[in-house]
């Protein structure tokens, strides 16, 4: 804990929090823009619940939530956030989506914690709380750090989040051996996975072996040629662990195209990014183990089973992270002297919530993150 000049952990006491010392002047105000109708409406009222959960937990008459419908559109994002202005909102949690921000930034006297994870060319008064790519590639290299793992290729797809991953490996200042970008097509990925593995070259080598075999005067040619014609490559390569920069189907397709080409995830470290502990890997036992860093998954479990009990449905994922936004809010504001200003998130400070560990500087939030694998069906922690 000494690397930080002033730390302090908020954990989940501070819903024990004296909160009779809290005057009615000193009403809170926090607003709530999430999709209520339209397609993502679903996520929107899930989110609402989860923050009801928070407010309930925190037990402060002082605290009050103003949801209000984005409706998964800028405009109408626009339009409400501007009502609650006028209501005296300061600071909102929400937007989900990114392309929602885009006019926000006419409300300058407002902070928006949006849930997104994108953090790049974020106007002023939008700070992304989402699972950013930065947190997580500074816990895979603590997970390189460990395994002394030396030789790290990393796979980004051309067409999402390419930036993202830009910079989240310049800023983390991540150990890798080469940066690769592929298509997500699959008439185009099984052919760059081949080349990024060289395994023309290595089945050719088999070919070549066996060849020289026959031709050799060698006592037992025949145990070795039988041994190659049972093996697809023979021959090295040049990487001891893969970062795969991408989720559900398309991580499932260049995990495939991987074992096609002889790449095992016994020999070789297959690690991606926060898969939310998706299920559908733990029966995908021929690329497993597989590594990926995440939230706290026992507060997880912990939380939807505390959301099922209240609601009778399932949360879906930002839920988690909107019931931690309230505490940290709230705790903000309460280290701030009860003011709402960019001084709440310029001074450095750390936040424990049930996701993991929040870092607040420079208006800038980044989590610092578990490390999982999935082994034998089963979703084990590492740190």
């Amino acid at each position: 804990m000494k690397i930080f000049t002033k730390i302090i952990i908020f954990i989940c006491s501070i819903y024990l929090l004296n909160t009779s010392k809290v005057s009615a002047e000193n009403k809170i105000k926090i607003g709530l823009l999430v999709p209520i109708t339209g397609q993502h409406s679903d996520i929107g009222k899930s989110i609402i619940k989860s923050t009801r959960l928070a407010i309930n937990k925190i037990n402060n008459p002082s605290i009050e939530i103003i949801p209000k419908d984005t409706a998964s559109n800028p405009e109408v994002t626009l339009k409400n956030a501007k009502k609650l202005q006028e209501e005296g909102v300061k600071i909102v949690i929400g937007p989900i989506f990114n392309k929602n921000l885009i006019y926000l930034d006419e409300l300058k006297d407002i902070f928006f914690l949006s849930l997104t994870n994108k953090i790049i060319n974020n106007k002023k008064n939008i700070i992304s709380v989402g699972i950013n790519a930065e947190s997580q590639f500074k816990t895979i290299k603590k997970f390189q750090k460990l395994n002394e793992i030396n030789k790290t290729i990393i796979l980004i797809p051309r067409e999402n989040f390419k930036e993202e991953i830009e910079q989240a490996i310049q800023k983390s200042k991540i150990k890798n051996k080469k940066v690769y970008y592929y298509d997500s097509s699959p008439t185009k990925l099984t052919k760059q996975i081949e080349k990024i593995t060289k395994y023309p070259q290595r089945k050719q080598n088999v070919i070549d072996e066996i060849k020289r075999l026959k031709k050799s005067e060698e006592a037992n040619k025949d145990i070795l040629i039988s041994r190659l014609e049972k093996k697809d490559t023979i021959g090295k390569i040049n990487f001891d662990s893969i970062i795969i920069s991408d989720f559900d189907e398309n991580l499932k397709s260049i995990t495939t195209s991987l074992l096609y080409t002889d790449i095992s995830p016994k020999k070789i470290y297959f690690i991606t990014l926060n898969q939310w502990f998706d299920k559908s890997l733990l029966t995908e036992a021929s690329t497993q183990p597989i590594y990926f860093p995440s939230i706290n998954k026992q507060n997880y479990d912990e939380f939807i089973k505390n959301y099922y009990k209240n609601y009778e449905e399932y949360p879906n994922q930002l839920s988690f992270l909107s019931y931690d936004l309230v505490g940290l809010v709230y705790y903000l504001i309460i280290q701030n002297n009860w003011a709402i200003n960019e001084k709440m998130f310029l001074k450095k400070n750390m936040f424990k919530g049930k996701i993991g560990i929040f870092e607040i500087k420079n208006k800038k939030v980044n989590h610092v993150l578990n490390f999982y694998k999935v082994e034998d069906g089963k979703f084990k922690k590492i740190f």
